[in-house]
């Protein structure tokens, strides 16, 4: 029997693309319905689309095959943006006012609206987190009843190259598929594996993905940085396969021997690895390559953890993603980063109830899907699937619901939840809608400006009436005067 409730989540990852559907259950967990994955490698480049019809293709295949798992037509679904270009951007909106000035929720929105409205070249703000206010020279997290003559907002931007962002959501459109929701993955994935000790005593999350590594950085449950590093475990591959040998080799060779950290005391001279039937190549050569790219991964993510946070991480550093399956990968960052506190998140903090292997293997890989599923509210079960009809050769249609009837009532950026992405559909009707809410304050400032001059005209009508009254009642008072005399 079909299920008449589903939440789906789909991931566009730079190896795999990830189609997954879970039922919420009343004590919190999550069961998951169905899996989906799909090659990505030759159209998603570090997190980024490169090839908008194949990309287009690959989601309607996942959609079509959940579908047909489910049993039921898929009307919307909740989507993960992240990849190469994501990057945090600090700003300050300062906001004077008269003297005895008592700050309100509008003063507050008013400097939310203006940093919303702050244009970066060729990019894209795709979320922007409060930091804190300065209310004259104290900081505050909420200054709405204090008194002051200064405020002033602190805010990261997060910022995107506005290319892909268009890319991405094209790829939905031709599809067919509907977007109920698109979410800072990075942010998905932390709510999914921080807790809230870590976010609030300061730790940094760092997603060790296949061509990228993300690095999410929070202190007192804010988020202060966000920076994706163009180097994953790819690379590492890569660098083996320099070896001359195929990169599928040089993956095995990868997953059965690559450490993150090895003693030089405990490198055997004598021992080898087979590369083909003919060649091998000793261990301590191997470990040269393996350590090398990943100590370039560690620099790098520990270059963009800001210094007035690194003294602050007292919840560590927290590792996730399939590049933290490597043994002895907390031994590597701990050398390098000097924080003894590692911590590798294997799985999502919320009970996830599934019998796919590929779910329960807790390698990380599957986390940030999950946090996504995890974020999605509204039900995507559509209309149930018409057993007689073959999804992959019909005609190519629509998914139940469209974007546009998603956001027929647009929210404004100021009214999103932190790590939520409108989207292109929603900005351009949230953009239609603020230029008719202008265009029809511009009317009423018109049709008030016309009426306060039809009043002054009618006043001074009445007046130049009153003044002939009283000259006319005048003259007539002299002629009658002269006429007694």
């Amino acid at each position: 029997m079909p299920a008449r409730e589903f939440i789906v989540a789909i991931e566009l990852g730079s190896s795999k693309m990830t189609g997954i559907a879970g039922k919420k259950n009343l004590d919190g967990s999550i069961t998951v319905l169905a899996l989906v994955k799909e090659d990505s490698s030759s159209f998603i480049h570090k997190g980024v689309v490169y090839n908008i019809d194949k990309t287009a293709q690959c989601i309607a295949n996942i959609v079509k095959k959940l579908t047909t798992t489910l049993k039921q037509e898929i009307s919307h679904v909740y989507v993960g943006v992240g990849g190469q270009s994501i990057r945090s951007v600090k700003n300050n909106i300062i906001k004077t006012l008269p003297a005895e000035s008592i700050v309100t929720q509008m003063m507050v929105n008013e400097l939310m609206d203006a940093n919303r409205n702050m244009s970066y070249q060729d990019q894209e703000i795709l979320d922007a987190a409060t930091q804190e206010y300065k209310v004259d020279n104290q900081l505050q997290l909420d200054p709405v009843g204090i008194q002051c003559t200064r405020l002033e907002g602190n805010f990261l931007n997060i910022l995107w190259r506005y290319e892909f962002y268009r890319r991405l959501n094209k790829c939905f459109d031709m599809a067919g598929v509907a977007i109920a929701e698109m979410y800072l993955a990075p942010l998905a994935l932390a709510d999914a594996v921080l807790t809230d000790a870590e976010k609030r005593s300061g730790c940094a999350l760092v997603d060790l993905g296949a061509d990228t590594t993300t690095v999410s950085v929070y202190y007192k449950n804010i988020l202060r940085h966000l920076a994706v590093i163009p180097l994953g475990s790819n690379n590492i591959t890569k660098d083996i396969a320099s070896l001359q040998v195929e990169e599928n080799v040089a993956e095995q060779l990868k997953l059965q021997h690559a450490v993150a950290y090895t003693e030089n005391g405990d490198i055997d001279s004598q021992k080898t690895f087979a590369l083909d039937a003919d060649r091998k190549v000793d261990e301590r050569k191997f470990v040269e390559i393996v350590e090398g790219r990943l100590e370039e991964i560690i620099e790098n993510v520990w270059y963009q953890v800001p210094s007035d946070y690194a003294e602050r991480l007292l919840g560590g550093i927290v590792l996730t993603g399939g590049g933290s399956n490597m043994p002895g990968i907390e031994r590597a960052f701990s050398n390098h980063t000097h924080i003894d506190k590692i911590r590798v998140a294997k799985f999502v903090n919320q009970q996830i109830n599934a019998k796919d292997p590929i779910i329960t293997a807790h390698n990380g890989m599957m986390n940030t899907v999950l946090g996504i599923l995890a974020k999605g509210n509204m039900n995507c079960a559509g209309n149930e699937v018409d057993p007689t009809k073959d999804l992959f050769t019909a005609p190519k249609t629509t998914t139940a619901t469209t974007t546009d009837e998603l956001h027929k009532n647009p929210r404004q950026p100021n009214e999103l939840e932190d790590g939520v992405v409108q989207t292109e559909a929603e900005k351009r009707k949230a953009e239609e809608l603020r230029r008719q809410q202008e265009e029809e304050e511009r009317r009423r400032l018109e049709e008030e400006e016309l009426q306060r001059q039809e009043e002054e005209r009618k006043k001074e009508d009445n007046g130049v009436k009153k003044i002939g009254s009283r000259f006319t009642k005048f003259i007539k008072k002299l002629i009658s005067e002269d006429e007694e005399e």
